[in-house]
């Protein structure tokens, strides 16, 4: 399948399955210089009183949107910079959905993928990395613990972006979401990336750089959906195992690539509303199902 650097103006999902066999270059730097020069611009420009939410929110300004699809996310979507895959909807499991059940999931096209630190994932991952997170953070600061987990849950996902309207709860969305509170929090908190400083600290009223941000502290195999299985509804469930059972080939070439070290990874989202569904773990549910046959 051929990679296509083209997308939608709008995407709601990403089909994790169809195409991934497609090598695509790691955008981890692009999207690394992205972010720091917003930074750096946004803390060169400073004339304010030291205020952490202002300046959280004037980083948002500059990544993200009041609109559908934040300015980053949509920079990833279309710039020649970074390499892509975008599958036409109807070749994708989405098409195949039975449409009351599929929602809005059927009537919309899903998010290209790119690869960020050697994880496949869909552009949408960076719209709820800075926008969720930013809501995440904004509410963390007079929340007690515990209550992060029913946002996320409750509201952020299954009520909205995800369960009403395409029949799907995104357990990586949650991940990228949780990760996008912890870079807002580690914009002036050392430890909320571990074993990191505090990306900036205030001195005479200014803040002060004190180490780069990158995406790697915060993208990890949980953020790909095919690795971190959503939670489908009943009627939809059928078309993703079909989805998974055209891997079969690429599973006995590269097994390596759906392999994920999960014990080290989940406990990490306690707080994160994850429903982690073990029953479409890739390569449990692939050594169990695909025959061996034709296998290299």
């Amino acid at each position: 399948m051929a990679v296509v650097l083209a997308a939608s103006a709008a995407a709601l999902e990403n089909d994790p399955y169809t195409g991934r066999p497609v090598d695509l270059a790691d955008s981890l730097a692009l999207l690394d210089g992205r972010v720091n020069a917003v930074l750096d611009d946004v803390a060169a420009s400073w004339d304010a009183e030291p205020d952490e939410w202002a300046f959280v929110d004037a980083v948002y300004q500059r990544v993200g949107s009041a609109h559908w699809v934040d300015k980053l996310e949509r920079w990833a979507m279309h710039s020649p910079a970074l390499e892509r895959l975008a599958v036409p909807l109807d070749e994708t499991m989405f098409g195949a959905f039975p449409l009351a059940a599929a929602r809005l999931s059927k009537l919309v096209p899903p998010a290209p993928l790119i690869r960020v630190h050697g994880v496949l994932l869909g552009t949408d991952k960076i719209g709820h990395f800075i926008s969720q997170g930013r809501k995440y953070y904004r509410r963390h600061r007079t929340w007690r613990r515990g209550d992060m987990t029913t946002y996320g849950a409750a509201a952020a996902e299954s009520v909205f972006f995800g369960g009403m309207l395409a029949g799907i709860y995104s357990n990586a969305d949650m991940v990228a979401n949780y990760e996008g509170f912890r870079f807002y929090r580690s914009l002036f908190h050392g430890g909320a990336v571990a074993g990191r400083t505090a990306i900036f600290r205030w001195q005479s009223g200014r803040p002060v750089r004190q180490r780069a941000f990158s995406w790697a502290d915060h993208v990890n195999p949980l953020w790909d959906e095919a690795l971190n299985p959503s939670v489908y509804a009943a009627p939809l469930l059928p078309v993703v195992e079909q989805r998974l059972l055209r891997l079969c080939d690429d599973f006995h070439r590269r097994p390596e690539r759906y392999r994920v070290d999960y014990e080290a990874l989940l406990p990490r989202y306690g707080d994160a509303g994850i429903r982690f569904n073990e029953a479409l773990v890739p390569s449990a549910f692939l050594a169990e199902r695909c025959p061996t046959t034709g296998a290299e």
